[in-house]
């Protein structure tokens, strides 16, 4: 565990006395919660009122909701209609990782969800993560994929993360190839620690194994999020 002093994940907010667990340290809730307070100095005014969106889909059951929300900034839930789970994974904007999302898992076990900043993050850079779980979208954990970056929702663009029944793939387009970092998913698997005995992960590119990627499909064939900014709660005007 590390300590750090400002959130470099959602937006920009003061710092926090004390050491602060890093952000891929955190719990799903502690996620959740940590990202509440930080909204609090952010210019829009969530509508608890404004109608659910659904912004990625999965298949017929899973999927992820955009709810009390203003301009597709609010909070990101994922939902298993079959097993009765409805989690708050993190605040934002969904949209602002603008590169492709693939769960690709049979076993339902497996889900990743890519996060970026849609702002500029200045000279320092911003760090992005993506949130994932091992068991069936019940808990998640959290680990970076680009750090450092001035403007991560446009760098977001070259990746595809995705997951199969056992691997966690993030693919960064280079130039005309694509270099990809693999982790292996077995139940409770913690990807920033040493892993398990016999379990490995591998790092390739995706000229030399192209058939890994151009294979992975989501249920529903959707891979990117989507949100439409102009809808407002009943009575209220649409955003210009």
């Amino acid at each position: 565990m590390k300590c750090i002093a400002m959130a470099s994940l959602l937006i920009a907010v003061p710092a926090l006395a004390g050491c602060q667990t890093d952000y891929e340290d955190m719990t799903a809730a502690e996620h959740a919660a940590y990202s509440s307070r930080a909204r609090r100095s952010y210019t829009f005014k969530p509508d608890p009122n404004a109608p659910i969106q659904v912004t990625y889909r999965i298949d017929a059951h899973r999927f992820m909701t955009l709810e009390n929300y203003d301009r597709c900034y609010g909070d990101n839930y994922f939902n298993n209609t079959a097993l009765g789970i409805h989690e708050k994974v993190w605040t934002g904007d969904p949209t602002g990782y603008r590169g492709r999302v693939v769960i690709d898992d049979p076993s339902g076990a497996n889900v990743v969800l890519p996060t970026a900043e849609n702002r500029s993050c200045g000279d320092r850079g911003c760090t992005s993560y993506f949130a994932y779980s091992t068991d069936s979208g019940r808990t998640f954990r959290w680990l970076d994929y680009l750090k450092y970056s001035s403007r991560p929702s446009d760098d977001s663009k070259k990746f595809l993360i995705a997951v199969t029944k056992d691997k966690l793939y993030v693919a960064e387009t280079i130039q005309d190839d694509a270099y990809v970092k693999g982790f292996p998913l077995v139940r409770d698997i913690e990807l920033e620690k040493t892993y398990p005995p016999g379990v490995f992960g591998g790092n390739f590119t995706a000229s030399r194994r192209p058939l890994v990627l151009s294979e992975l499909r989501s249920p529903s064939g959707q891979d990117r999020f989507t949100c439409d900014a102009s809808i407002r709660s009943a009575g209220q005007p649409k955003t210009p």
